[in-house]
């Protein structure tokens, strides 16, 4: 069958947009360290991600903005899955733009205090190509992005998604997939 040619543009077009979205960290690309601070329980302390590698791999999850439903959400799934990520040895860390004080608060009320959220500033959003390109009271949001990084800094899954439902079974699997390879 031939295609005339301007059916040709249109069906790359078409299939671009049938093509999921995805991050611009591939797996195997490095993860870019960052410091930066952030709270657990309410108390604020600095997060150094190639300290937090030392321990074991850290799943870094983006969200948009603490107290909005999805990210309540999202928290709350998270919390009441930290002791199976601990098991398969990994560290979770929250992420979004929000002030230290709003994600202080958040992190006592809507994370139980079971894990790290923390400032994710301009560099750190471009470093991991999360910006959302909106803003919501004056600040920039995140796009809700799941990162799995190995203990050698390397990212090993990716799940870019604004629905929340998947990111926790999503970077679970992941985490144990790759707790049985190192």
């Amino acid at each position: 069958m031939r295609l005339i040619p301007i059916a040709l543009p249109l069906l790359a077009g078409a299939l671009a947009c049938a093509a999921p979205v995805l991050a611009a960290l591939a797996p195997g690309a490095a993860a870019p360290d960052f410091t930066t601070r952030g709270a657990m329980a309410g108390k604020v302390f600095q997060v150094h991600l190639k300290e937090q590698l030392k321990k074991g791999p850290v799943v870094l999850y983006f969200f948009p903005a603490a107290y909005t439903g999805g990210c309540n959400a999202e928290a709350h799934a998270f919390a009441e899955a930290i002791p199976q990520f601990r098991a398969a040895g990994a560290t979770v860390i929250g992420m979004s733009s929000d002030d230290v004080p709003t994600l202080q608060r958040f992190s006592a009320e809507k994370c139980a205090g079971k894990f790290a959220v923390a400032s994710a500033g301009p560099t750190v959003v471009r470093g991991y190509d999360v910006a959302l390109g909106r803003q919501m009271a004056g600040r920039d949001l995140t796009k809700r992005t799941s990162y799995v990084i190995d203990r050698a800094g390397r990212i090993a899954f990716v799940h870019d998604d604004m629905n929340p439902a998947d990111h926790v079974a999503q970077t679970l699997a992941a985490v144990r997939k790759l707790s049985k390879t190192q």
